[in-house]
């Protein structure tokens, strides 16, 4: 069913009544439904068994205003389990609707699960993508925009047309082989292409009228690598990363690392012809490489030359160009004056948590921890299993606030934070290869980046005033990157690498946002079609 709008009647008040979110007769319903099936693509030229949603590979645009309410009934029809997350969406007081297995059930074969979420004080670029086992690897990723509402300014006149431009690594070999390798104990291989839009080199062009202006909304999708892109002839301006709008810096190439949205204004003020959008992996030997078309309406011939080349391992470049990138505090977000009463630099933290990321073999086989702690998926869905008090599943603390440097060992690792706590997280990576981590239900201030090892030293180069806002940031070989963060989201939120394959096997925990309240304040209760699996199959969730 497309996308729609619809306002109240009779059957939409009983939908409402029936709903977790309370009733804001201002907030628009969209309707969508989805069917998940399996079908063969072709992406890099070879048949593949592919996730397709209502038959589309990539799957359908998300395009909401904020505060909008979002009814997604998806129809599971593989044969196997799904689920879908939407990276970057906060799920404001409602985690139930995240997405990933430590708060929800799969959808089983034949079934289905409608998704009731509200983007709630949002705005921005982001997508969403399958969250089990690795399904991401088969496809279901779809961009999800977020614009403003009407009379909240936007720092910049409103672009001719609208883009989304999905990158990721991909790879020729089917998902399930992927998984078997990881549960095998070995590593992926490395990757056979990038993908844009779901098409291997000149399989999109976009086309642009010569004087104008367009944003183009670039989501790295992938697996495994940071990506670069670059417009042939072309300077892009940065005008929001995840939500934020953005210093207007102009860049000729920019690292978009796994996980990350950032949207950019592409002015097509040269000669009238096609010009290449290239796209090549970063930090990596040997480098994979990627075009698409930048199209004039009015263009005379084909791209003249080779697609302009990029960094590729050059990570002093990258720094620099992810320290250059702050937020524009002249300009609103989802609502007006976006930082309201309080600077983030200007508030106290109340805990410091470091966390490193490691790669231990644990019996025989490859994993990756956090914290020295291996992450393995409980019988049940945390989240499910914390509302129903179903002891022996998880244990608040079984990740530790700082580094062991020990073994690595396998645990349901969950840790415990009290909301409304202002805390600072610092990512250290003592390897040799990029990481880049993601926080579900939340965006944070990123307030510093730098090589070699963090103290409290460290603390004096932070940036206290214009730190980007955001929901997924890298983390240099050898390096460290610090966030604040305001726990002001209750629920149980996962925190991971964005590299899929050390996620699966491991480097992922979650994190516990506490308050012993119960009021719809703090949040919303489980929803009355929540599935109940595990241990807590067979129980009820609350009366109609």
């Amino acid at each position: 069913m497309a996308n729609t709008i619809l306002f109240f009647s009779s059957s939409l008040l009983l939908l409402l009544l029936s709903s977790t979110l309370p009733l804001h007769a201002e907030d628009p319903y969209r309707f969508f439904t989805w069917n998940i099936t399996f079908g063969d693509i072709y992406p890099l030229g070879v048949k593949q068994q592919g996730i397709l949603i209502n038959g589309q590979f990539p799957g359908p645009q998300i395009e909401a205003n904020t505060n909008d309410n979002l009814i997604i009934n998806v129809f599971n029809s593989l044969t196997e389990p799904f689920l879908l997350s939407w990276n970057g969406i906060q799920q404001r007081r409602n985690s139930w609707q995240d997405g990933v297995y430590g708060t929800n059930c799969p959808i089983p074969p034949g079934r289905n699960f409608t998704y009731i979420l509200q983007v709630k004080d949002q705005i921005g670029s982001y997508f969403y993508f399958p969250s089990l086992g690795m399904h991401k690897a088969a496809g279901a990723f779809g961009g999800f925009r977020i614009l403003s509402r009407p009379l909240i300014p936007v720092p910049f006149p409103p672009p001719a047309a609208d883009y989304t431009l999905l990158a990721g690594d991909w790879f020729k070999t089917n998902h399930t082989d992927l998984k078997a390798m990881l549960d095998g104990g070995s590593n992926l291989p490395f990757p056979d292409g990038i993908l844009i839009n779901g098409r291997g080199a000149y399989g999109n062009s976009f086309t642009v009228e010569q004087g104008k202006t367009y944003r183009f909304r670039i989501s790295n999708v992938g697996l495994s690598t940071c990506l670069n892109i670059r417009f042939q002839g072309h300077t892009m301006k940065l005008v929001e990363v995840e939500g934020t709008h953005t210093v207007q810096n102009s860049y000729s190439s920019l690292d978009v690392c796994l996980g990350q949205s950032y949207s950019v204004l592409i002015t097509a003020d040269q000669p009238p012809l096609d010009y290449f959008i290239a796209v090549s992996t970063r930090f990596t030997t040997p480098v994979l490489s990627s075009t698409a078309i930048l199209h004039y309406s009015n263009s005379g011939g084909s791209p003249v030359g080779s697609p302009p080349g990029g960094p590729t391992v050059e990570i002093d470049f990258s720094l620099n160009q992810a320290r250059s990138i702050r937020t524009n505090l002249t300009a609103s977000g989802p609502r007006p004056n976006p930082q309201g009463s309080y600077h983030y630099g200007l508030v106290n933290t109340t805990r410091t948590i470091r966390l490193a990321n490691s790669a231990p073999v644990i019996n025989g086989k490859q994993r990756y921890a956090v914290n020295s702690v291996s992450f393995i998926p409980a019988d049940t869905p945390l989240k499910i299993a914390d509302y129903y008090q179903i002891s022996g599943v998880f244990s608040v603390g079984s990740i530790s606030d700082n580094p062991t440097f020990g073994g690595g060992y396998l645990q349901t690792s969950v840790m415990g934070v009290n909301y409304r706590d202002y805390i600072e997280i610092v990512f250290e990576n003592f390897e040799t290869t990029v990481q880049s981590w993601h926080i579900d239900g939340y965006s944070f201030f990123v307030v510093g980046m730098d090589g070699g090892p963090w103290s409290s030293e460290s603390r004096k180069s932070y940036n206290l005033r214009d730190g980007v806002n955001r929901c997924t940031v890298q983390v240099y070989p050898n390096s460290w990157t610090a966030i604040y963060m305001p726990l002001d989201n209750v629920g149980m939120w996962n925190v991971r690498s964005e590299n899929w394959a050390r996620q699966y096997l491991g480097q992922q925990f979650y994190m516990r946002v506490y308050t012993p309240s119960t009021s719809l304040r703090d949040e919303y209760p489980i929803p009355k079609n929540a599935l109940l699996c595990g241990r807590a199959a067979g129980r009820r969730t609350r009366p109609l």
